[in-house]
C-alpha cells in the first residue's frame, strides 16, 4: 500500500489524492502556507480519504477557525467505517483533542505512538509547549514533552522536522547543549521549516544570546512568506531582542509592520498573546504607553476571545481588560475561569484568577499588592503552557515590581537565580542592583 513521508499506509487509492495529502502534511509540518489547498486537492480527488479531511481540519483549528475546523473533523468521521486501524486511531485521537477533553486525550496520544510512533501529525499536536501536553495544566509538563521525544527519538533519526521539536522541548526543558546540536541539524538538513528556525531562536534566548537571535532571524525571515503561519510570531521574537538590545525604534517598527492585530499571520490567540506581551514588555523595559494599540488589544479580546479558553491567551486578555481598567469585564472572566476550574474543565485552575490580582495591582501603581499576589505564583508559569520566553512576562513584572517597591534585594535575588544570563533583561531601573 502507498505509504506517506513517514512510512505509514495511506488507504486512499488515488494517486493524486496521495501525492496532495502528502504536500499538504509537510507544508502543515513546516508551517509554510498552502496546507488547506493541497488538503482540499486530495479531497477532490477522492472525497472518501479521511486523512485529507483530518489533516485540514488540523490547519483550521490552528488558525482559531473552530466551527470550520469541526466541520472539517465531522467530515473525516462520517467516511471514516472500515478504515486500518492507524487512521481510525488518528481520527478519534483529534476528535479528543477538538472536544477539549484533554487527559483522555493524552493518553490516546501515548497509545497511539506506541503503536505507530511514526505518525507526525499526531505527534505535532504535542511537540510543542503550546500543544496539548504544554497546556494540560500539570507541573513538570516541559519535562514530560522532553521525554516523550527522547522516547520516539530513535525512530525518527535524522528527520529534520523531529529533530528541530526535539531541540525545542529539550532547551525548555534546561538541557541547552544537546538541544543546540539538534537545532543547528535540524537547519543544516532544511532551512525551509519553520519550526527549526523558532527552536534555534528558543535556544538562543535560553542561552542568553540575542544578538545572535537577531542576526538568524533577520535573515530567515527575509524569505519565509509573510503569510506563513509563524512569520508573525517569529519577527515578535525579533522586536523582544531589538528591545533587549535598546532598539526600540526597531522593535515597534516589527510590531506595527509585522505582529500588529492587522499584520499578524496567525490564528486570534496568537495575535492576542504576541501583541499584548510586546507592549507589556515594552513599558517594563521604560517606553511610553501606546494607548491606541492597548485599545486594540481589549477590543479584540471582547471580540475574539470572549470566554476563557488557552490559559496563555488568556493571560494576555487579562493584562488587556487591566490596561483599559475594564474591572466589570476581567471580574466576568475570571468568575468564568473559577467556574470552569470548579469543574476540572480549566485545566491551569486557579492559576490565572489569582495572577489577574497582581496585575491589577501592579497596573494600578500598587507594587506591595502586586508582589504579595505574584510573588507564590512565580514558578508556575507553565500551567498557562507556552514558552519559557513567553513566561517570562511574569518573571519581569515581578521583578519591575520589587524594583519599584524598592526591595532590592529581592530583585537582586530573583535576577540572580534566573535560569541564564541576567545581561540584557530589558526592564527599566535593573541597573540599581548590579
Amino acid at each position: 500500500m502507498p505509504a506517506d513521508r513517514y512510512g505509514l499506509p495511506l488507504s486512499s487509492a488515488t494517486a493524486v489524492a496521495r501525492d496532495a495529502y502528502v504536500q499538504g502534511c509537510d507544508l502543515l509540518l513546516t508551517l509554510y502556507p498552502g496546507a488547506i489547498e493541497a488538503f482540499d486537492r486530495a479531497i477532490a480527488a477522492d472525497p472518501g480519504f479521511a486523512l485529507a479531511h483530518a489533516g485540514k481540519a488540523q490547519v483550521l483549528m490552528r488558525e482559531g477557525n473552530v466551527v470550520a475546523a469541526r466541520s472539517c473533523l465531522e467530515g473525516a468521521k462520517a467516511v471514516a467505517a472500515g478504515l486500518p486501524a492507524r487512521e481510525a486511531s488518528h481520527i478519534a485521537f483529534l476528535d479528543l483533542v477538538f472536544a477539549g477533553q484533554t487527559e483522555p486525550a493524552i493518553v490516546a496520544l501515548r497509545t497511539h505512538l506506541a503503536s505507530w510512533p511514526r505518525d507526525a501529525l499526531v505527534l505535532s499536536t504535542a511537540a510543542n509547549p503550546n500543544g496539548l501536553i504544554g497546556a494540560s495544566g500539570h507541573i513538570g509538563q516541559k519535562h514530560q514533552i522532553a521525554n516523550l521525544l527522547d522516547s520516539l527519538a530513535t525512530h525518527y533519526g535524522d528527520d529534520f522536522w523531529f529533530l528541530a521539536h526535539h531541540a525545542m522541548a529539550l532547551s525548555e526543558d534546561g538541557q541547552h547543549d544537546p538541544a543546540r546540536v539538534k537545532v543547528e541539524r535540524s537547519i543544516s538538513l532544511n532551512p525551509n521549516n519553520a519550526h527549526g528556525a523558532h527552536a534555534f531562536t528558543h535556544v538562543c534566548y535560553e542561552e542568553g544570546e540575542p544578538a545572535a537571535a537577531r542576526s538568524f532571524l533577520a535573515s530567515w525571515l527575509a524569505t519565509y512568506p509573510r503569510e506563513g503561519f509563524f512569520h508573525g510570531h517569529l519577527n515578535w521574537h525579533l522586536a523582544l531582542g531589538e528591545l533587549e538590545a535598546d532598539n526600540a525604534a526597531e522593535a515597534f517598527r516589527l510590531f506595527r509592520e509585522a505582529f500588529s492585530l492587522d499584520r499578524h499571520s496567525g490564528g486570534p490567540q496568537q495575535k492576542m498573546s504576541d501583541a499584548t506581551a510586546f507592549l507589556w514588555r515594552a513599558e517594563l523595559a521604560g517606553h511610553p504607553r501606546d494607548a491606541a494599540a492597548w485599545r486594540a488589544m481589549h477590543d479584540y479580546a471582547s471580540s475574539a476571545l470572549p470566554r476563557p479558553g488557552s490559559g496563555l491567551a488568556d493571560l494576555h486578555v487579562i493584562l488587556a481588560q487591566a490596561v483599559s481598567a475594564d474591572d466589570g469585564g476581567l471580574s466576568a472572566r475570571v468568575r468564568q475561569m473559577e467556574a470552569l476550574a470548579g469543574e476540572g474543565r480549566y485545566p491551569s485552575g486557579p492559576y490565572l484568577p489569582a495572577l489577574s490580582r497582581g496585575f491589577v495591582a501592579f497596573e494600578q501603581g500598587n507594587f506591595r499588592a502586586a508582589i504579595d499576589a505574584l510573588e507564590p505564583f512565580a514558578g508556575e508559569s507553565e500551567r498557562i503552557g507556552g514558552s519559557r520566553a513567553q513566561h517570562d512576562l511574569v518573571t519581569f513584572t515581578l521583578l519591575k515590581a520589587y524594583l519599584n517597591a524598592g526591595r532590592l534585594d529581592d530583585a537582586r535575588r530573583l535576577v540572580h537565580t534566573r535560569r541564564r544570563s541576567s545581561s540584557g533583561i530589558p526592564v527599566a531601573g535593573l541597573g540599581a542592583v548590579h
